[in-house]
């Protein structure tokens, strides 16, 4: 290829973080790295990409025209690179997925049943993650498949594939909270009460509440401290339901319950062998939207 991946990947990710040394901090490189990697780009296209007479990364409208061209051609190398791994047919010895609390615990079961007839002699382990935080394995290589909520933007060297099946969640509290007896209760209401929340995406999501909120790492967390009577919080329905002790009740919020999309999540540059693919591909044909 004429254009080297370095300089395409360095590229697209300046485009997605908004700065060179954004881009330098995402694909764990040296801000230089970076930039000379985009300048022997611009060197080889002929034309600028962006703009370099202010501090903001602007594209020019050559640069803005080439941007869909390269993620088009770094999507087309992964698909090649995939291709090479299942026909050198090399299974992975091990393999590590990593996924979300509100993935329901009867999709996780099928799915590793006939994982296990499949590919009894692999390694497995799954890991409870959220968000950002498996993005964050998969770049690290301590995981190779991540199953996430959508989210609104990947890093450029995350490919994804949307699943069928969608999360439900919804508003708890306990049951002899005064709120639970409303027959409708309002997010001022909520708000002068202790807001238990996920604490993987605290800087993201608005604050519901103002009571001194508290967070735990993962939703059956929440869900023990919300049964304890510390607060409302944002739970699965299916795992109320099925490891609730009947002490929590769904507030009857405007907008609640939400259903939540899921997207399986795997690395470009660090992709998942015969066995990881299989688990993607299981994931993308298999699950049913409940």
């Amino acid at each position: 290829m004429r254009y080297s991946p370095e300089s395409l990947e360095a590229f697209v990710q300046t485009v997605e973080s908004g700065s060179f040394s954004a881009a330098a901090r995402a694909l764990r490189k040296s801000q230089s790295t970076i930039s000379s990697a985009v300048a022997n780009l611009e060197s080889d296209l002929g034309f600028s990409l962006f703009h370099r007479d202010g501090r903001a990364t602007v594209l020019t409208s050559e640069g803005e025209r080439a941007l869909a061209q390269v993620r088009e051609i770094l999507q087309a190398s992964a698909r090649l690179d995939e291709l090479a791994v299942r026909l050198a047919g090399g299974i992975e010895p091990g393999l590590t997925l990593a996924v979300s609390d509100f993935w329901q615990a009867d999709h996780h079961e099928h799915l590793l049943r006939e994982f296990d007839r499949r590919y009894p002699d692999i390694a497995f382990e799954c890991m409870v993650a959220e968000d950002e935080d498996v993005i964050d394995l998969l770049q690290h290589g301590r995981a190779h498949i991540g199953v996430v909520r959508v989210q609104a933007s990947y890093p450029s060297d995350i490919m994804t594939a949307r699943l069928q099946v969608d999360g439900q969640m919804a508003i708890y509290l306990h049951h002899s909270h005064p709120l639970a007896a409303l027959p409708q209760v309002s997010e001022q209401a909520l708000s002068k009460v202790r807001q238990l929340r996920l604490n993987t995406y605290l800087e993201k999501a608005p604050l519901m509440s103002t009571h001194g909120v508290w967070s735990a790492s993962s939703y059956m967390l929440l869900l023990e401290m919300a049964e304890q009577g510390f607060g409302w919080s944002i739970l699965p329905r299916w795992q109320v339901e099925q490891f609730g002790h009947q002490i929590l009740k769904e507030l009857p919020v405007k907008n609640w319950p939400q259903r939540i999309e899921v997207d399986a999540v795997w690395s470009r540059r660090m992709p998942p062998g015969p066995a990881g693919r299989w688990i993607v591909d299981w994931l993308v044909a298999q699950t049913p939207r409940v």
